[in-house]
């Protein structure tokens, strides 16, 4: 039984249409998809301006026919009650509502039409099938995390049951939490595994100190697929290296979907199914392939409510290799709510330090993980969880290699903890700027 088709179909989501209406985009050749983003680009926007006064609101003035003089979506134009944001051929009952999780500082709540959600389902799919991934059958071992709340636990709960899933905790990551985890992988047959990346680093972690191959006593998993934080290239070998099975990445986002997914040839793909991704500078203007910037996305189908070059908060870059009906994200850098600001004026990605701090922290220390908080201009704190402080010669060697990376006379303060402080959804952010 296709009892996650079954379950999108009985909630409303026309599944077998999406699925449909996916196959025939796929069936494109070069300047078939061309006129087909083209015709989509147009639609989506004459919809919402005849149909969403926030959306006219916004563009009020604007030539809407020239494209780059649309309004970049910000997410504070988001923050204001949904029911002002929604298209008036909808209300909040015929629609799919969600939140964002807030890992970029500014949760909203927000909404699709049926179809659009079910294109978001449907594209998942398909990107999974490339790695014998059934949504329908294969068996999920799932590192995420779960309302507490009496409500929304069991709704989490029941949906794992409806996909097929079984979800670990990723609130605690304790030695003993993660024994409980592993006798788990040892009774289960699993399929893959699916999650936040910095837990299922920890478990990779704690699987090394114990010297066990995850596929050696869970022989059925295939693959694991990292969503949601950023995957750094020694934390990849360490997971190929404990589980013994293909690591996967894979970029989304609650509002959006599935933005890019890599392939068995280690591209990552854009979703260009049902989204356009564009890379603009800071004064909103596109950029060619190969340059980085934000990165603005608009769904070409939701009509429930606009998300029409919307600004996510990453700054990425698409290959040149791209074309329009296959773009490929070359790098995701990081969010542009994630960023360091220095004394002598210069600006970095909050995630260029945190790498430059786990190189060292990795090879000298003995530490499973940490945070870094810009307290002040100058000041950083470096929060971090091992068996065993940190000793003055490891910390002057992540001062020196912060000296190198970024600039000489930044102050760190080192403080171990038990546990890091995780954000509601169970995402753990790794840098927080407080300036």
């Amino acid at each position: 039984m296709k009892r996650f088709e079954w379950s999108l179909r009985l909630k409303g989501f026309p599944i077998k249409e999406a699925k449909k209406t996916l196959r025939l985009i796929e069936s494109y050749d070069e300047k078939a998809y061309a006129n087909f983003l083209s015709r989509q680009l147009r639609s989506i926007v004459q919809f919402h301006l005849e149909n969403t006064p926030f959306y006219q609101e916004l563009c009020n003035g604007v030539d809407s026919n020239n494209w780059n003089e649309l309004p970049v979506l910000t997410k504070a134009n988001l923050q204001q009650p949904l029911k002002d944001r929604l298209s008036n051929k909808y209300t909040e009952k015929t629609v799919h509502q969600h939140k964002t999780s807030g890992s970029s500082g500014t949760p909203f709540s927000f909404a699709k039409d049926n179809f659009a959600h079910a294109m978001t389902w449907a594209t998942f799919m398909q990107r999974y099938a490339w790695y014998d991934i059934d949504l329908n059958t294969s068996k999920q071992a799932r590192f995420y995390g779960i309302p507490l709340d009496k409500k929304g636990y069991y709704k989490e709960r029941l949906k794992d049951w409806l996909g097929n899933r079984f979800r670990f905790s990723v609130f605690d990551l304790s030695d003993a939490a993660l024994e409980t985890v592993l006798k788990k992988f040892k009774h289960t047959k699993f399929d893959y595994i699916n999650g936040y990346t910095s837990s299922i680093v920890q478990f990779a972690k704690f699987l090394e100190r114990k010297n066990i191959i995850l596929k050696n006593i869970c022989p059925t998993l295939n693959v694991c697929i990292v969503t949601s934080e950023m995957l750094f290239e020694a934390d990849k070998q360490l997971l190929e290296r404990q589980f013994n099975i293909p690591i996967v990445n894979e970029y989304g986002a609650a509002e959006l979907g599935l933005i890019a997914f890599q392939n068995k040839d280690k591209q990552w793909l854009v979703n260009s199914n049902h989204l356009y991704v564009e890379i603009l500078d800071d004064n909103n203007q596109p950029l060619p392939y190969g340059e980085t910037g934000k990165v603005v996305i608009t769904d070409l189908f939701n009509r429930a409510h606009p998300f029409i070059r919307y600004e996510l908060g990453d700054i990425g870059r698409l290959s040149k290799a791209s074309t329009l009906q296959q773009p490929i994200l070359e790098q995701l850098t990081g969010r542009t709510s994630d960023i360091i600001k220095l004394p002598s004026g210069k600006m970095a990605a909050g995630l260029t330090f945190y790498y430059v701090t786990k190189t060292v922290m990795d090879t000298k220390a003995n530490v499973k993980e940490f945070v870094i908080e810009q307290t002040q201009l100058n000041t950083f704190l470096i929060s971090y969880v091992a068996e065993n402080s940190l000793t003055n010669e490891q910390k002057q060697a992540v001062q020196l290699a912060v000296d190198k990376y970024l600039e000489p006379n930044l102050k760190l303060v080192f403080e171990q903890k038990e546990v890091l402080q995780r954000q509601n959804s169970g995402k753990l952010k790794q840098f927080i700027s407080s300036l």
